[in-house]
């Protein structure tokens, strides 16, 4: 319900002042038009003001009925910022990637589809502004952590990890909106704060759901063996899990915008709750920019969860907590009667107003002519251009990740775009003949009639590709998951098909969640497994140039693929990360569990071999304290606020060769080993880094690590501390080990 533009073209109906919506070769009038005379006098159109005087100019000249109406956005015209697919995109552990995505990103039904995070934005968004036919905000990107393998929007996510979601959202917002300073391109909005990650499970919904004080839950004995615990979300949670890549959106990406979730935490709604909203987003985080709501969210907490016992309440309570903006009608109907009540101010109408005009101004749609603005030379041509349509199939050759490959069965042998889609048929028929069977009659794959003809075919060709998995009908917003299997009888299928193939047998996987396919990872007659996400418009080209060769898969698994029997233990309702032992609970993703596993977090194979040699690291680093902070030393951790923490970092050199015969991308994952304890991740993630090397050629690679934000952890009070012993191993050489102890 959150996909659609927010409020640049759905307000300021004022005066005469109309945003720009523009039809064909007629332009519709659009705000501070110099040729329109009555314009003349207002302050709020005069660039050479600054955007505060013109902000509050434009906020005092409304009645409290127009302010009321600038509260919510029931517009929704323009492109909506579609999701699905991010984690394809996020697989790539490419950062300049996920900014060039940004910055010159793909429109609806053309480009990009459904890879990178949002179908207009940048370039071809401005573009289409030109042109009268999207809007300048988009609700995008998707942030929360994919916490439970079931969630349905999980696939819009950057994944399970915490920095590398938080990274993502910086680089991919900073392509979006531009490095022109205050001015923005496009406005980005970091969605859905906080702690979301349930749409429909097991009766329960995101619209009645609540992470709220420990109690205890009798569990279906079918379904779950033991009774558990479902805990809050404690602060230790919010601080080191599901408030980091928000935070990092906000601090480090500079987003304008920020979205409050249908759930509630520990009893709040999260668009009612000041500590949230007010406090966190807007005193400690420095949101330059609005807070919006989830669509409806305002109504969902008086209509569904009862949070209030009047409309006018949950207007206050909304507005009073930061709420700036409302996707929905609710506070529009509902706001004038709370003011009258003295539920809520005038005065705190003006302050929301003042946070979405703000960014209104900052987008330019008070400084007239459209095309005689930054980036008013966009137009058609800069709507699906080759470098676009290329930029798309390299996003999804870089976020395909290749899982088994028994034998170097891949790459194929081969005997030898216009802005569309294609499938991976029309990719695999680029470069062979092909025999196609639909073996199953849709992604349910209820029944085996069609099984023979794929069976035949398979017996007939010198390989066989299986696509299989899954759809939107299987996991979308609003449907999560029942099991982590192929739907039906597509294991039956993949099984039979891969007994009668003549060749070799390739499992090409399309699913947004993670999929249990142990069955072919032990299965000796399917020689490979390609995971391909949902990779988008160039998706099929890209699936056949990793096929065959032309590109050298690099992604690696930004989720942890777990077995089916792994659901039995968790209840999607439980928020914990931590294992608990004492009541069987395992914990979640691969920073706090450790169980077995179809596929691990950062997983990914290459046609080459690389080698990695460290050429330089430090073997100490020194952490001063602030001077009062000299004796407060205390256990084995000291807290980050006490720390001198600007600057320090640390350098680590490395030197990648390739030493097998095709040039290839390579993933370094860096990952800390904090000391044991109930305060830290088993491991975390601290820094990555692709390299291209060359065949035969070798490269060195250098990866900052700043001490304070990476090396710390969180206590069980939500306090950040830097550990007296920190351990820091480069995935894939686990036997080297770097060791910093801390020296006052």
């Amino acid at each position: 319900m959150d996909s659609t533009t927010t409020p640049s073209s759905s307000s300021l109906l004022i005066f005469l002042v109309v945003l720009a919506v523009v039809s064909g070769e007629a332009r519709d009038p659009f705000a501070c038009d110099p040729k329109d005379g009555a314009n003349a006098g207002f302050p709020f159109c005069r660039k050479s003001i600054g955007i505060g005087e013109r902000v509050k100019d434009l906020i005092g000249r409304l009645t409290l009925e127009e302010k009321v109406r600038l509260l919510v956005n029931q517009c929704r015209r323009g492109a909506k910022a579609g999701n699905k697919g991010v984690i394809t995109t996020a697989a790539s552990f490419n950062s300049s990637l996920w900014e060039a995505i940004g910055q010159v990103h793909f429109s609806t039904g053309l480009g990009l589809k459904y890879a990178g995070g949002a179908q207009v934005v940048s370039d071809e968004a401005r573009a289409m502004y030109n042109g009268g036919a999207a809007g300048l905000t988009f609700w995008s990107p998707n942030v929360n952590i994919f916490r439970d393998p079931r969630w349905g929007r999980g696939q819009e996510t950057p994944g399970e990890d915490p920095v590398l979601a938080g990274k993502y959202a910086a680089r991919y917002v900073r392509g979006l909106q531009g490095n022109a300073g205050d001015r923005l391109k496009v406005a980005a909005c970091c969605k859905h704060f906080t702690a979301y990650d349930l749409d429909n499970w097991n009766g329960v919904d995101r619209f009645h759901f609540d992470a709220r004080v420990m109690m205890t839950l009798n569990l279906n004995k079918n379904l779950f063996p033991c009774e558990l615990v479902l805990m809050s979300v404690s602060k230790q949670e919010m601080e080191d899990t599901f408030d980091v890549p928000f935070r990092s959106c906000v601090v480090e990406g500079k987003v304008a915008s920020v979205m409050c979730s249908y759930n509630q935490v520990n009893g709040v709604p999260t668009c009612a709750d000041p500590n949230l909203l007010r406090n966190t987003v807007r005193k400690q985080w420095h949101l330059n920019g609005y807070v919006v709501s989830d669509c409806d969210s305002v109504g969902v907490f008086y209509d569904n969860q009862h949070y209030t016992n009047t409309p006018e309440e949950a207007a206050a309570d909304a507005i009073k907590a930061g709420l700036d903006l409302d996707c929905g009608p609710f506070l529009a109907v509902h706001t004038q009667d709370a003011i009258k009540k003295g539920l809520v101010s005038e005065a705190d109408v003006d302050s929301a107003l003042v946070n979405t005009v703000t960014v209104q101004m900052r987008l330019g749609m008070f400084d007239g002519e459209p095309s005689a603005q930054p980036f008013g030379d966009l137009g058609p041509k800069d709507v699906c251009s080759p470098a676009h349509q290329e930029l798309a199939l390299e996003a999804a050759r870089q976020g395909i990740v290749l899982l088994k490959n028994h034998g170097h069965s891949l790459p194929l042998s081969t005997r030898r775009i216009p802005c569309e889609y294609t499938t991976p048929l029309q990719g695999i028929g680029r470069y062979s003949r092909t025999i196609h069977q639909k073996g199953c009659a849709d992604v349910a794959c209820s029944e085996d009639q069609l099984f023979a003809g794929a069976i035949d075919a398979a017996s007939q060709a010198d390989a066989t590709v299986l696509v299989m998995g899954l759809d939107q009908s299987i996991e979308a917003e609003a449907k999560d998951r029942a099991d982590l299997l192929l739907p039906g009888r597509q294991q039956e299928l993949v099984s039979k098909v891969a007994m009668a193939s003549r060749g070799p047998t390739v499992l090409v996987l399309m699913s947004g969640g993670p999929v249990d396919v142990s069955f072919a990872k032990k299965d000796p007659r399917i020689a490979a497994i390609v995971w391909a996400g949902y990779p988008g418009q160039a998706g099929g080209a890209a699936i056949a140039d990793i096929l065959f060769g032309v590109a050298n898969p690099g992604g690696k698994l930004p989720m942890t693929w777990y077995p089916q029997e792994y659901l039995s233990k968790v209840p999607m309702t439980t928020m914990a990360m931590r294992a608990i032992p004492s009541k069987a609970y395992p914990g979640r993703t691969y920073r706090f569990y450790k169980g077995p596993v179809v596929y691990r977090f950062g997983h990914g194979l290459s046609y080459t071999n690389f080698v990695h040699t460290i050429a330089q690291a430090p073997t100490a680093v020194a952490i001063p304290l602030h001077g009062h902070h000299n004796t407060t030393v205390s256990g084995k951790a000291i807290r980050v606020t006490h720390a001198k923490c600007n600057r320090l970092s640390i350098a680590l050199y490395l030197d990648v060769k390739n030493v097998g015969n095709k040039d290839g991308s390579h993933t370094l994952l860096v990952f800390s080993k904090p000391p044991a304890g109930h305060w830290a991740p088993h491991k975390q993630l601290v820094a990555f880094e692709k390299v291209h090397v060359a065949a035969r050629t070798q490269q060195r690679v250098q990866i900052n690590i700043h001490v304070c934000k990476y090396l710390s952890v969180v206590d069980r009070s939500g306090i950040r501390r830097i550990p007296w012993v920190n351990m820091v191993f480069i995935l894939v050489i686990p036997s080297i080990w770097f060791l910093f102890k801390q020296q006052l």
